[in-house]
């Protein structure tokens, strides 16, 4: 009996040898590799996890629709009343159309972090991809402003889940190296859905009947068809099952995601290695855990970095052909302005893919948030010019492509990154969901006002509203600067470390971390 113990634990201590020595080799090759290597080792996992980011496409698509549809002659006819002998949609029917799906959205993100817990990623995915198309039906039949609000609230119930699922899983299919470009994906699918919106839209607002506004409607059933035929082999997130025990299945998920080059034995080490870090730091995996001691300050920064990208102005970006017109250019001007602009912040967030590789992510967003400012400034004081010349007018608008280029190089995509790597494994879905929730609070107040603030029957800021946002940014930017940390190369289990001996934000680029794998 005593030869067999001593056999016994012998065999655990190789065991736990053979584990260390796993996790050793798996740390070390998430700090070597680089990014070419990861595309060359990963084409599966980067794959899967634009497809899930496709869902953020319908998201972005759908609001931009609304928003431009307001300045649509065909709409404005058949939804609208005629005021200073032109059409016109009330301010209070804009507002409410427009609230519809950012009310949708916090509802929808904070729901989505339970089916994702509780059922994973895929099947969440899936739920979601089916559910929309049935409410496109209800948008495309809508003969009313009613119907149509009825639809757009349903519409942000279910597309909110979207902005949720992506980051998330996101973040848990990718190795170090891919990470931050896979997350910010996520950005570069919202300006391709406000684009596609604004493209649309610019297509089929010449035309004289009912389809200048529902051919736009239709059009989302194709992101559906795209869809449909891969949701059955999704891969799930191999954390997902590391936090449900089904270690296997977990292997199995990491062999469908990487080469046969790559060891995975090392990467599940790895991650059941942090996933016992915290719950050894006890980081739990409820909302009231999100803000509890030990994830208080990663939720502050998920939520206050996605919250920046409305108090620094982008849903103006929903109104971007409506506040063109409202600025004095010609219905058609503002159309092909809207797409620009667009075009721009997609330009803008490619950039920011090699930005953020050699600038990293703390002084990337910084920066870009800091230009941001003056911009919205600008824009406000050229404004004030007496008599707003035409000059002044088309100068408001350059600078307004030139603001949405600096945006979608810093603020809109390291946020998406910042989400993910700042949230703890454990907690991510509910702390990106609260983030969403917040964000969509900030964005509800911001489509009630917007509307008053631009409209002629109201407030016609116009340009001005560049004081506005310009000094929300600013606040934000000094928050930024004293918060937000530098995460890029940095594991899961560092990150963890760090904001468990609560590092500065300021020093987290240079800490050193000794004996890592064994902490």
């Amino acid at each position: 009996m005593e030869k067999e113990h001593n056999a016994t634990k012998k065999g655990d201590v190789t065991s736990d040898a053979v584990r260390d020595g796993q996790l050793a080799d798996a740390i070390r090759s998430e700090h070597e590799m680089t990014f070419r290597e990861a595309l060359r080792l990963y084409p599966k996992a980067i794959f899967w996890s634009a497809y899930v980011s496709i869902g953020v496409i319908m998201l972005a698509f759908d609001p931009q629709l609304i928003g431009n549809l307001y300045a649509t002659p065909q709409f404005q006819k058949d939804f609208g009343h005629l005021y200073q002998g032109e059409y016109n949609i009330p301010a209070k029917w804009q507002t409410g159309l427009s609230m519809g799906n950012p009310v949708g959205q916090v509802v929808g993100a904070l729901f989505a972090a339970y089916p994702m817990d509780y059922f994973g990623r895929k099947i969440t995915f899936a739920a979601c991809v089916l559910a929309t198309a049935a409410v496109v039906f209800l948008q495309f039949f809508s003969g009313s402003l009613e119907v149509l609000l009825a639809g757009e609230l349903l519409a942000g119930l279910i597309l909110g889940q979207f902005v949720v699922i992506a980051p998330a899983y996101a973040s848990e299919v990718c190795p170090t190296a891919l990470r931050g470009h896979l997350t910010s994906f996520v950005n570069l699918c919202f300006v391709i859905g406000q684009l596609l919106g604004n493209g649309v839209v610019a297509g089929t607002s010449a035309r004289e009947d009912h389809w200048a506004y529902k051919i736009p409607f239709v059009l989302q059933w194709f992101w559906i068809l795209v869809l449909l035929p891969g949701l059955a082999f999704i891969p799930e997130s191999p954390w997902w099952y590391v936090r449900k025990g089904r270690l296997e299945e977990a292997q199995l998920s990491l062999k469908r995601l990487a080469s046969p080059k790559v060891n995975v034995a090392g990467s599940l080490a790895f991650i059941c290695e942090t996933d016992r870090l915290e719950r050894e730091m006890e980081a739990g995996s409820t909302y009231a855990d999100c803000f509890n001691k030990v994830n208080r300050r990663r939720t502050e920064i998920s939520i206050g970095v996605y919250s920046i990208q409305v108090l620094s102005g982008i849903y103006l970006i929903n109104y971007g052909t409506v506040f063109f017109t409202e600025a004095g250019l010609a219905t058609d001007q503002a159309f092909n302005m809207g797409v620009g602009f667009l075009a721009v912040g997609f330009v803008g967030t490619l950039v920011s893919w090699g930005l953020m590789v050699h600038i990293g992510r703390r002084t990337l967003y910084n920066w870009g948030l800091g230009m941001l400012v003056i911009l919205q400034l600008l824009i406000g004081i050229l404004d004030c010019i007496p008599g707003r010349p035409a000059k002044a007018i088309w100068a408001e608008s350059a600078l307004m492509l030139v603001w949405n280029f600096f945006y979608d190089i810093s603020v809109g995509p390291i946020c998406f990154v910042l989400l993910a790597e700042c949230s703890a494994t454990r907690v991510r879905s509910k702390t990106i969901a609260a983030a969403t929730a917040v964000q969509g609070c900030l964005g509800i107040v911001m489509t009630v006002a917007i509307p008053y603030m631009i409209n002629k029957e109201q407030a016609n800021l116009q340009g001005k509203l560049g004081f506005f946002f310009g000094g929300l940014a600013l606040i934000s930017w000094v928050w930024a600067y004293y918060r937000v940390p530098e995460t890029m190369g940095r594991t899961y289990e560092e990150l963890d470390i760090m904001f468990d001996r609560n590092v500065p934000a300021r020093r987290f680029k240079s800490y050193k971390i000794e004996d890592l794998a064994h902490e």
